[in-house]
């Protein structure tokens, strides 16, 4: 595997992210959405759940 797929993300668990989810309306949802169309982390985050999600179907589809 990746070097990438070892990483953690900090987003995972984050609790503005949780919180702005949550309430996407208010000010910190507002912020947050904002924080996301620049941040090379999240950016980063994106990418590794689109790679993961690549992969587990291309497994789903090798076991059949």
């Amino acid at each position: 595997m990746t070097e990438q797929s070892n990483k953690t993300y900090r987003c995972e668990d984050c609790p503005f992210r949780k919180k702005a989810e949550a309430r996407p309306k208010s000010l910190l949802g507002r912020f947050w959405f904002w924080h996301t169309t620049w941040c090379p982390g999240w950016k980063a985050y994106q990418a590794y759940l689109a790679q993961q999600e690549a992969l587990s179907t291309y497994y789903r589809r090798t076991d059949s």
